[in-house]
């Protein structure tokens, strides 16, 4: 047995390009659901599974991460920081954790939440001398992901989004547990372009065992912007708290209508007969103004939606205006990131940081404003508009 503490290095370092406008001034794992960042979900499961000491891997936007963290006081843990400056891939990302791994650790995505569980039981087999693991769980689209053959419980093969036939929904859930030997494992994998880590564990499955651990608990990915919304939801139906903080209660308006599934923070303040539900998450010193209907949506700090509005199945940035009588309408969409056309996805539209949207204006269903736009009056904002831009009517 291995009486080494076992460490958690979290990899916090990448951009999210494909959340834009929401990554352009956070990093992806900061990006709130449910009124906390990502990466707050995934240390919480950490120090709820008994691992007392957390190697942070940063790079893009850190600062946002290394303010709100600290040395991880807050969580009963203690945060390390180590600076991955360009993102070269996951098992890039690993290595710069070397200097401040000294046994037994496991590695997570700080973008992807799980329960405490899965950490747990890879560092209980950690313990037993048992590296390296992958934890596999399984998925109703598994060719999104990295598909694993398993043989009993070694791990055969991880096929990084294959493009062929799949006979298996089990999935590389990107949770791991390793000892310091994968840093020469890594080193050693012969590779061009970014360097990720299933190409050393398919390297190390040719000559060595690599073994699985299951898991059927909750496995939350944020890849696109429409899994804001449903890890919104999944987390907030969830969870136990009350919908509302105590301080938000004398911010609220008369006849307000706030449903059991909706999550306000302190200071939010809500006018009269606006109506809140459906899984809907609204963060500090918000406006929800009179009138309004805010349903299944994400709406960051400081953020105004006007009187009158309808906001549905949206995320709404931080600082954003939306104008009086103005409509996000919500309901399945059809979005375009890069060369992928996703069809059927919930997502009635994203407003970016500091952007404006005049009163009257409609966002059609997938709509995607990006940060600092400045929206007319009666304006239909239909597709992408880049930040900065100016949509004027007629």
């Amino acid at each position: 047995m291995n009486n080494n503490p076992v460490t958690a290095v979290i990899l916090a370092a990448g951009e999210g390009r494909r959340l834009e406008p929401l990554t352009n001034r956070r990093p992806k794992p900061m990006v709130p659901v449910a009124n906390r960042p990502l990466l707050e979900h995934v240390v919480e499961a950490v120090a709820a599974a008994g691992i007392e000491r957390i190697a942070l891997v940063v790079g893009y936007r850190q600062e946002r991460i290394r303010n709100h963290f600290g040395d991880g006081d807050d969580w009963d843990v203690t945060i390390e920081y180590v600076e991955q400056s360009t993102q070269l891939g996951t098992g890039h990302a690993v290595l710069q954790a070397e200097p401040v791994v000294g046994g037994p650790f496991v590695v997570l995505n700080g973008d992807r939440i799980v329960d405490a569980d899965a950490v747990s039981a890879v560092r209980d087999r950690l313990r037993d001398g048992d590296a390296p693991l992958v934890t596999v769980t399984a998925v109703e689209s598994p060719r999104d992901y990295g598909v694993v053959q398993l043989t009993g419980d070694r791990v055969t093969e991880i096929d990084e989004k294959p493009e062929g036939p799949v006979d298996t929904n089990r999935i590389n859930a990107g949770v791991y547990g390793f000892t310091p030997a994968i840093f020469d494992a890594i080193r050693a994998t012969n590779t061009t372009g970014e360097l990720a880590i299933t190409a050393t564990l398919n390297d190390l499955i040719e000559r060595d065992t690599v073994n699985s651990v299951g898991y059927d608990g909750r496995w939350l990915d944020v890849s696109n912007l429409w899994d804001v919304l449903t890890v919104n939801a999944a987390l907030i139906h969830d969870s136990d708290h009350a919908h509302e903080a105590p301080a938000t209660r004398d911010r609220v308006g008369d006849a307000v209508t706030v449903a059991d599934d909706v999550v306000l923070a302190a200071n939010v303040h809500v006018g009269p007969n606006a109506t809140l539900s459906g899984a809907t998450a609204i963060e500090s010193n918000a406006t929800i103004a009179a009138n309004a209907v805010v349903e299944n949506s994400v709406i960051f700090p400081d953020a105004v939606i006007g009187p009158g509005t309808v906001v549905r199945d949206a995320v709404v940035a931080g600082n954003a205006r939306i104008g009086p009588n103005a409509t996000i309408t919500g309901g399945p969409a059809t979005v375009v990131v890069g060369d992928a056309v996703h069809r059927d996805v919930m997502l009635g539209g994203v407003v970016g940081d500091n952007a404006s949207i005049g009163g009257g204006a409609t966002l059609t269903d997938g709509a995607v404003v990006g940060d600092d736009v400045r929206a007319d009056a009666g304006v239909v904002i239909d597709g992408r508009v880049e930040s900065g831009a100016v949509v004027r009517r007629g």
